[in-house]
């Protein structure tokens, strides 16, 4: 177990990023894609009968540091004239580190897990 600590403590696992994390909800244009993305992925996995809408904002956003990102939102889905209201956490990654130029691609972020549906 020493040797694990020793490892642990150094600077092995450490990566070095622009993007720190935060204990308070962040706003920036790296969260915003985040949410799309998240949302995204929310709607690629509902059924075809089922219409979703999100809200414009995310309730919180917070950065965990190396754009890594837990999204907290809500969204309604109609199906067959009834409306329930969701809510979800999303932790989201964008793969290119510092280099930004891609964020804009989905193909770039990678969801790492949805909670499920927190219905009102």
């Amino acid at each position: 177990m020493p040797l694990i600590y020793k490892v642990v403590q150094s600077d092995l696992f450490l990566v070095e990023s622009k993007d720190e994390a935060s204990q308070m909800p962040i706003s920036n244009n790296m969260t915003a894609l985040a949410f799309g993305y998240c949302n995204a992925y929310v709607k690629s996995n509902l059924e075809d009968d089922e219409l979703v809408t999100f809200q414009e904002k995310p309730i919180n956003v917070w950065s965990l540091g190396n754009y890594q990102y837990v999204v907290n939102a809500e969204y309604s889905i109609t199906k067959a004239d009834q409306t329930t209201t969701s809510k979800y956490a999303c932790k989201i990654s964008y793969k290119n580190g510092d280099q930004l130029e891609g964020a804009e691609d989905i193909k770039n972020w990678t969801v790492d897990g949805l909670s499920e549906p927190n219905q009102k």
